[in-house]
């Protein structure tokens, strides 16, 4: 067992566990939301699927309409009208014009049009006051090419993907299973929301907040409950947890008498890490019960969000295979100080704006319990070991995407 680990080395022997591939199930377009894709999607059609108009106006030939103006309007007879979905069955002359709107195709004989803003109307003929172009016609295939690639094995289906697929012509899409997550709660002092709290006691917050991360971050949450702090308990409930693909278990993993996870993991399991070199959530703990890669997270509210947002969520992507990385880092202004540790990377509390430039500045108490700051913040200000950050310095941010 490895103990004591920087946050990079954790990372890595996380992702070494994201093992196998997840099956691949296929789901109707109108289920596929942010479901991640498991092949290539290549378009059925060309969009548009002939040369159409981007705006309402009249099509015509661009030589009949050369050098008109306000002072010298160009006449031309409006033959007919070309609505969207009901196109234009003749051809346009010399002298002629078709209505048209927004998505109709051009007629045949037409390579020019004229916006209706800058025309004038007079029973069957059309006055143009400026020349036809072919600048607002939208040739065959603009948005999309019949037979090529737009979306990737591995994209999350966003809204602009979604309808993206719907335009290239797929009512069913081949997605990956989501990756079924157990979220096991440990401790005597723990309770359900809803029941009496006791002296001494605490909703159980963890599951709650670990089953929205889970979610956000494409995996399908399991919630296991709660065991005593006992170690047959905790292995029976590990046990019987059933088929899944990680499981996550929220405290007893720390040096004290009563953190019987790590202890059950040593003793049943193999225990692969256990502490990395951060704060908040320094006991973090990887191991593996048979297949099953178990990941303790600390009890600590902000721990346990924390250590899932950067391992938990790193995992599942893997797993999924998204295009994407889990976070991205970006750099601020420190409208705060943001005080270091010795010797461990800091994960701060922070909340990003934009104010002429990106700025940050403290959600005030910084505490481990204090789960405020995991809903009033949006980032989490990085901290190098044995530094501080004072207010006006540049830093780095991850910018917690669960948060609106």
């Amino acid at each position: 067992m490895r103990t004591g680990i920087s946050v990079d080395e954790a990372l890595a022997l996380v992702l070494e566990e994201a093992k196998g591939e997840l099956p691949v199930e296929e789901v109707p377009l109108k289920e596929a939301y942010g479901r991640v894709l498991a092949e290539d999607l290549v378009s059925l059609v060309n969009h548009p699927d002939q040369d159409d108009t981007a705006v309402d106006g009249y099509a015509c030939r661009e030589e009949d309409t050369l050098g008109a103006s306000p002072q010298n309007p160009v006449r031309l007879r409006v033959i007919g009208e070309s609505p969207a979905g009901r196109p234009f069955a003749g051809r346009v002359g010399r002298g002629e014009a078709v209505a048209v709107y927004t998505g109709a195709p051009i007629p045949e004989g037409a390579d020019a049009l004229i916006r209706v803003e800058d025309t004038r109307r007079e029973g069957e003929y059309v006055l143009l006051l400026a020349p036809a172009s072919a600048k607002d016609i939208r040739p065959q295939g603009d948005d999309l090419r019949k037979g090529e690639v737009y979306l990737r094995r591995g994209d999350l289906l966003t809204p602009g993907r979604l309808g993206l697929a719907a335009a290239m012509g797929h009512p069913r899409l081949k997605v990956f299973r989501r990756p079924r997550v157990g979220i096991l709660s440990t401790g005597d002092e723990v309770v359900e929301p809803g029941e009496p709290l006791p002296y001494g006691g605490v909703y159980n917050s963890n599951a709650y907040s670990l089953l929205g991360l889970v979610l956000e971050a494409g995996g399908e949450p399991v919630l296991l409950g709660k065991v005593e702090d006992r170690s047959d308990a905790v292995l029976k409930r590990l046990e019987e947890a059933g088929p899944l693909d990680l499981l996550l278990t929220s405290g007893g993993v720390s040096m004290g008498e009563y953190d019987v996870v790590r202890k059950v993991l040593e003793e049943r399991g193999e225990v692969l890490f256990w502490k990395v070199r951060q704060q908040p959530g320094g006991p973090l703990l990887l191991a593996r019960l048979g297949e099953l890669p178990v990941l303790g997270l600390p009890g600590n509210p902000v721990s346990s969000m924390v250590t899932f947002f950067l391992y938990g969520r790193a995992f599942l992507f893997r797993l999924l295979q998204r295009t994407e990385p889990p976070y991205r880092a970006l750099k601020a202004r420190a409208l705060t100080p943001f005080r270091g540790a010795p010797g461990k990377r800091v994960f701060r509390r922070g909340v990003l704006s934009f104010e002429g430039e990106l700025v940050v500045r403290s959600t005030g108490n910084q505490s481990s319990g204090v789960l405020r700051s995991m809903a009033q913040g949006n980032a989490l200000v990085v901290v190098p070991p044995d530094q501080n950050v004072a207010e006006g310095e540049v830093v780095e941010v991850i910018p917690l995407t669960f948060v609106l």
